[in-house]
């Protein structure tokens, strides 16, 4: 069995493996913890591929948002952090494996480069000998950079749009209009009293 092919069914297993995991999780958090593994798996499978933008994108991209939705699920959910704590040791050996499973990788891919350089070298490099990453940018700022401005474009546009459609004002909280406060004329908000001498108001 070669080195390449060795990693191949590491990572696939791996990866198998945390999916089934992340559906039969009962603790969301548990659930997001298991698809980064499987983000993790499926970037190696990328690089083994020769596509290491698609394997750093994964990881940069997906494994951020996954840290977000992370941050979402315990903001929005009611955990119970109290009874996190009491089953933290009983939880614990799971996180080790998942831990020393990660550094394994890692561990193995740096010494791939060591042990068999033939490994990184006989990845495909397309459009002429050019590697993915400098190809896919010479393709997509010079071929199509309209179009990479207009989706970006559309992007903006969707995430004012979401934000303007989601935003409620709520009728019971007090706000400021600066253009009432500045259009406002002296006689809707002064009141002049004539007093006379030795009463007051």
């Amino acid at each position: 069995m070669t080195l390449p092919l060795f990693f191949f069914y590491v990572f696939s297993a791996i990866a198998v493996a945390a999916a089934l995991m992340v559906i039969s999780a009962k603790n969301p958090i548990h659930a997001v913890l298991f698809l980064i593994l499987v983000f993790f798996n499926a970037s190696g499978l990328f690089m083994l591929a020769g596509a290491e933008f698609l394997a750093l994108m994964l990881i940069v991209v997906y494994v951020g948002a996954v840290m977000v939705l992370f941050l979402f699920v315990v903001m929005m959910l009611d955990v119970d952090f109290a009874s996190l704590r009491q089953g933290f040791l009983q939880y614990a050996p799971i996180g080790v494996i998942v831990g020393a499973v990660l550094l394994l990788e890692l561990l193995m891919v740096a010494g791939s480069f060591v042990v068999s350089p033939e490994v990184t070298a006989a990845a495909v490099l397309p459009l002429g000998g050019v590697d993915n990453i400098r190809a896919i940018g010479q393709v997509l700022y010079t071929r199509y950079v309209f179009l990479f401005l207009g989706a970006a474009a559309v992007l903006l546009v969707a995430m004012i749009g979401a934000i303007v459609l989601t935003l409620q004002h709520k009728s019971n909280v007090k706000r400021q209009d600066p253009v009432k406060q500045v259009g406002r004329r002296p006689s809707e908000t002064l009141e002049i009293v004539k007093v006379k001498s030795g009463q007051g108001l």
